[in-house]
Formats: C-alpha cells, structure tokens, sequence
C-alpha cells in the first residue's frame, strides 16, 4: 500500500492557514484594547505592580542592572544610594539619564522605586 506524500504537506498548510487567521483576530481584539488606553479610557492590561521590587523585575529594569543589581549594559543598582540622594535617583528614574529612557515606572511609584533603590546595600 502507497501513501500520497502530498497529503501531509496539505494538513500542514491547512494548520498553519488556520493559525494565521486565529492570530490576525487575536491581533485585532488587542489593537481595540490598545486603542481604548491611548484615548484615556480604561486600562485593560498590566496593572501596576504593588511594590518596587516587584516593578523592577516586570519592567525593562532587570535587563540592564541584572537581576541582583549587579549591573550589566546599565551600572550597578546596589550601593548606589552612598553616591546619589533620593531625589537624585527619583531625578534619573523620571527624566532618564545616558541610554535609560524617560518614564519607565508609572508616575505614582516614582517615590517608591528611588526609596528602594536608596535602600539597596
């Protein structure tokens, strides 16, 4: 008994026809949330985290000063309240300093991310 070879190379341009299509409508559904955020309304996804150490790991942070604040591409977070005030970290946090951008931490945990980073020994 033959099998055709052509069969298998239809089921798999069937699945992945079928997968463009299931992800060009997930695509849309988050386009219309994204929407929804930038004219001011709701927010529908990422909630701010509840402490600062908890916003350093879910945002871009840990990329650049690693995960133990060892640093990395960006300079090393621990220790760095011996050389730097609170409000000079609140300063780089909330106008960015050399590659680190502006606005990475929500507005309102500004004051608690420079006391964390303060802290960090």
């Amino acid at each position: 008994m033959k099998r055709n070879p052509v069969i298998p190379f239809i089921l798999i341009m069937v699945l992945g026809i079928g997968l463009m299509f299931m992800l060009s409508f997930k695509g849309l559904g988050d386009a219309k949330n994204i929407a929804k955020e930038a004219e001011g309304g709701e927010k529908t996804g990422e909630q701010v985290a509840a402490s600062p150490e908890e916003l350093y790991k879910t945002k871009s942070c840990i990329g650049c000063h690693g995960g133990n604040y060892e640093g990395g591409v960006g300079p090393k977070l621990s220790g760095v309240g011996d050389h730097l005030s609170v409000d000079e970290i609140k300063n780089v946090i909330k106008n960015g300093k050399g590659p680190m951008p502006a606005g990475l931490i929500p507005e309102g945990s500004i004051d608690a991310m420079a006391e964390f980073i303060h802290g960090l020994k």
